[in-house]
């Protein structure tokens, strides 16, 4: 087990190996938690968070469709933002 340092900013470095075994890149993000006690990081992709927004979407009835072929969403979707803008007029 390696011994990190938490520097002035709380940034802390993740040791190589450690990165190499959870397969963390640059640029990758990561979920900060707390688990008995335990700092937690768990790797996550901007997918894991549009999933959890269309799955709370879908639970709440914020759903359209179905439609018969992508024209008909274009123009469904085309008249939604017809009658937005229309409310958002003074």
């Amino acid at each position: 087990m390696d011994i990190v340092t938490v520097k002035s900013k709380f940034q802390i470095v993740i040791p190589q190996h450690v990165r190499e075994l959870a397969h963390i890149e640059i640029g990758d993000l990561l979920e900060a938690g707390v688990e008995d006690g335990k700092i937690t990081f768990t790797p996550k992709s901007l997918v894991d968070r549009h999933i959890a927004e269309g799955l709370e979407d879908a639970r709440q009835g914020r759903t359209h469709g179905p439609y018969a072929s992508a024209g008909d969403a274009v123009a469904a979707l085309e008249a939604r933002a017809k009658h937005h803008a229309k409310k958002r007029r003074p």
